[in-house]
């Protein structure tokens, strides 16, 4: 096994209960490096990534069907976004779709919770990223009771439903979980507060949710232990150390594309022909 599947592997939930408290969340299993090495692993990535997005995208201009969504769910300051700026941003931006679910709109509230999920779908050839994603309506709903706990276990199945059928259907899908202690949230938070810069990226509603910590925990345990299926598998990504966060996403949308191994599409017409109008007939020339 190489050392990238190692890591891999290392992510990988295996089915049944879910114990939170017993994964280290300042670890970093399936690497032996350190901060720098690690910072570079991941800078040695990008060329192979870029280039297997290419691909991808390629693919999908020519009729092909296939597609990756990663889904990344964690607590406040967990590292959605450090993940989106140095992992998803190793990859061309015309390839990636990213976004960022909030609080859903009176519109999307009239639909099924689904429905504004779907209308996010990477298209073929694309890499979707969702910044929280439809695991906030048995998250946040779950601990703030915004919906009946029958309507709340009804929600797991039809997640798996859904999720299987995007599979089905040519979407590769990598879910992780980014896994930050509490010790280390009020860390970042208070680093916030003590840079002027970073003002704009606390909300006071986040000491609210902290409090809720232990509720939240237990929400996160019961979903991904209801949705951890052999076609969309749970990772759950050690989060303090925002090097490995980054590292091990890294190294998981690398094992997905390269599992789907997109090729470059075969021309569609003659290349001599159009190598002979560029030099032979170029009416320019």
């Amino acid at each position: 096994m190489t050392a990238d599947a190692v890591l891999v592997d290392a992510l990988r939930l295996p089915a049944g209960p879910v114990d939170l408290a017993s994964i280290d969340t300042n670890g970093a299993p399936g690497f032996a490096g350190g901060k720098e090495e690690g910072k570079a692993t991941l800078y040695a990535l990008g060329d192979t990534l870029s280039d297997l997005q290419e691909r991808l995208f390629a693919e999908g201009k020519a009729g092909g069907n296939r597609s990756l969504l990663l889904v990344l769910q964690g607590m406040d300051t967990s590292g959605k976004g450090g993940t989106l700026r140095h992992t998803v941003g190793l990859m061309d931006p015309q390839g990636v779709r990213i976004t960022s679910f909030k609080a859903p709109t009176p519109e999307e509230l009239e639909h099924d919770f689904l429905w504004r999920i779907r209308n996010a779908l990477p298209t073929a050839g694309y890499v979707g990223v969702f910044d929280r994603s439809h695991y906030e309506d048995v998250l946040i709903a779950r601990v703030r009771q915004l919906a009946p706990l029958e309507e709340i276990e009804r929600r797991y199945e039809a997640i798996n439903a859904f999720e299987a059928e995007l599979v089905e259907g040519g979407t590769t899908i990598v879910k992780c979980m980014l896994h930050i202690s509490a010790d280390e949230q009020k860390v970042r938070l208070l680093a916030r507060l003590d840079d002027p810069s970073k003002h704009w990226k606390y909300n006071t509603g986040d000491v609210d949710e902290r409090a809720l910590w232990p509720a939240y925990q237990g929400a996160y345990q019961v979903a991904i232990e209801r949705t951890n299926t052999d076609v969309a598998p749970w990772h759950v990504i050690p989060a303090d150390k925002k090097w490995y966060r980054n590292l091990a996403i890294g190294h998981l949308l690398l094992n997905s594309l390269e599992t789907m191994d997109p090729q470059w599409p075969k021309a569609d017409f003659d290349v001599a022909v159009e190598k002979r109008r560029l030099t032979e007939e170029d009416p320019l020339s």
